[in-house]
């Protein structure tokens, strides 16, 4: 039986004149809710505004319902005289302090992590894959851990960071990655093991709650699933039921493998960060590393090898030839970050890559 799954987006407020990102998430945000109800919300810097989907079993119906979710933002942000744009960093604008919403928990946030705050212009995707229980899922993330550096390359859609070019594919993941717990999780041995790891984080100070355990890969603390927060947010809706189908998928296969007893490879912590540093800089174009046991591999190559492993459960859920079209038009057209800069280099101008991620029903 397929796995229910769903996604949550960000994305960043936008002056449709000078194309900077301003801060009207909360008016864009309560006008969605007309359409949305409580699958929009705000976030903690204000001109970022999130939505998300309902569970879904079946890849159609998450992409009409990522299709008729973007729509439906796009729509409020036009009432309110505003854009979204689907970039994982802000391309234009003052962003350094940035507008930090109301709120007792922000507020407690500041306190906590200080200038970690000001660089959390960022936006992501969060798929969520539904699970029988926490020990499962923990188990699953550890047979994944091998393969997030290759779907971070797939993801990157964040080159430009408030003006300029970073150099860097995945700019976003280079700023999430300061923060104390954050990036690929650790290997975890049980379910006692992870409560017992941040029950250390929060008692030391390095957690601000539960809910800032920031992991790429982590269960959820209040839905029953195991949630991948990996990528950037991506440029199209279709990109983004690629990106959920495939996930899916690996946990499928994964989950597979721990029911069937196999154990969960365990690459180094050193190597997957490496490796992620490759991704996040290089994207899809650049050379990468095979975790498990260091050889340098091309992260085209590392993409055709996930699609291989996951290739069975895709077959069972209907979704092979989707996926297989979708990873084939990022590997020939380029992830987002190579249509940001392709954006660019037509005129020279950064406010041509704010329209070209503007979020349409697309």
């Amino acid at each position: 039986m397929a796995l229910r799954f769903g996604i949550e987006e960000e994305y960043f407020v936008v002056d449709p004149v000078s194309r900077e990102v301003v801060p009207r998430a909360a008016a864009v945000v309560r006008r969605a809710r007309a359409a949305l109800g409580e699958r929009t919300s705000t976030e903690l810097v204000e001109f970022l505004a999130e939505a998300k989907t309902s569970p879904c079993d079946d890849l159609d119906k998450l992409r009409e319902q990522i299709r008729s979710m973007r729509a439906a933002m796009a729509a409020a942000a036009a009432a309110e005289g505003v854009r979204l744009a689907a970039t994982g960093t802000p391309v234009l604008g003052a962003v350094v302090p940035p507008p930090i919403g109301a709120g007792a928990r922000y507020a407690e946030s500041l306190a906590v992590y200080r200038g970690l705050d000001d660089e959390q212009s960022i936006c992501s995707c969060h798929v969520h894959v539904e699970m029988p229980d926490r020990e499962h899922a923990l188990q699953v993330g550890n047979h994944l851990r091998p393969w997030l550096p290759t779907l971070l390359a797939l993801a990157a859609n964040s080159p430009y960071w408030a003006g300029r070019d970073t150099g860097h594919a995945c700019w976003r993941v280079m700023a999430w990655a300061r923060w104390p717990v954050a990036g690929p999780p650790p290997f975890f041995r049980s379910a006692a093991h992870y409560d017992d790891l941040v029950a250390t984080l929060l008692g030391c100070g390095a957690l601000m709650d539960t809910g800032t355990v920031f992991w790429d890969v982590r269960p959820s603390a209040r839905l029953p699933t195991l949630e991948i927060r990996l990528a950037d947010v991506a440029p199209t809706a279709g990109d983004a039921a690629v990106l959920a189908a495939l996930i899916r998928a690996l946990v499928q296969v994964s989950s597979q493998a721990v029911d069937a007893g196999e154990p969960a490879p365990d690459p180094p912590q050193e190597m997957l960060r490496a490796a992620y540093w490759l991704a996040a800089r290089d994207g899809l174009a650049g050379r990468g590393v095979e975790v498990c046991t260091g050889r340098p591999a091309g992260f085209r190559e590392l993409a055709g090898d996930l699609l291989a492993h996951v290739l069975p459960a895709l077959g069972d859920t209907g979704d092979l030839a989707f996926v297989t079209r979708g990873v084939r038009r990022l590997l020939a057209g380029g992830t987002g970050a190579e249509r940001q800069r392709a954006a660019y280099r037509r005129r020279g101008r950064l406010t041509d890559v704010v329209d070209a991620a503007l979020l349409r029903d697309r």
